[in-house]
């Protein structure tokens, strides 16, 4: 488990795409150093440590992963939001995040807000169903509060120092980015998409799809 607080930026060593996708990452070193089999988020994505050193990490890839999420199209040299997983005892600053990223989303607009910069961010009917306004979204990892929503879309404001210390700074409209809803508003959405019939009978082991959702109404 995650909290949304990005601790790093990493930077993009190598892709290898042999018969499966493998990232190498290479970081500033934490006063901890980083052991193998432990969680790491990648861009909000929770990865496995397969190899590492004080500066560097590898991580494989699952082929689910790659079709959900934007790891599959970083290229050497890409700057990723590294997160370390929650440790017992440690502060909860942030918001629930469980590192499983739910879609892809598209910035569509940049806006600068005095100090600070809102985006908003397409994410599809399903996802925005999952959200409310003041409540919280993760994307590319970064722990945020919802400043406004629409059908397809919500937007959030980012304060200076996120902008300057995650890779959202960066981030362009047009610009893909990974996005995890809150966990508390999916068990809610699924229960209500469950509870008005519109999903088919014997579908409480299987994901509900967008058709599931416009069927109830939402």
């Amino acid at each position: 488990m995650f909290t949304g607080l990005v601790e790093k930026i990493g930077r993009i060593r190598r892709v290898s795409r042999g018969k499966g996708l493998v990232l190498e990452i290479s970081f500033e070193p934490w006063p901890e150093p980083l052991s193998r089999g432990e969680s790491i988020a990648v861009n909000g994505v929770c990865l496995t440590v397969a190899d590492c050193d004080r500066s560097r990490f590898t991580a494989d890839i699952l082929d689910e992963t790659c079709r959900r999420s934007t790891l599959g199209g970083l290229f050497p040299g890409a700057p990723v939001n590294l997160e370390r997983a929650l440790r017992a005892g440690s502060p909860m600053g942030g918001h629930i995040v469980q590192g499983h990223v739910d879609c892809t989303g598209r910035i569509l607009e940049r806006t600068p807000r005095g100090r600070d910069l809102r985006l908003r961010v397409e994410c599809g009917r399903v996802a925005a169903a999952q959200c409310v306004l003041k409540g919280s979204v993760a994307i590319d990892g970064v722990s945020l509060t919802i400043t406004a929503i629409d059908d397809t879309s919500v937007s959030v404001d980012i304060i200076p120092s996120t902008a300057a210390s995650t890779v959202l700074g960066a981030r362009r409209p047009g610009d893909a980015v990974n996005i995890e809803t809150d966990v508390v508003g999916k068990y809610i959405a699924r229960n209500a998409v469950l509870e008005s019939g519109a999903a088919p009978a014997g579908s409480g082991g299987r994901m509900l799809t967008e058709e599931d959702f416009l069927r109830a109404g939402w």
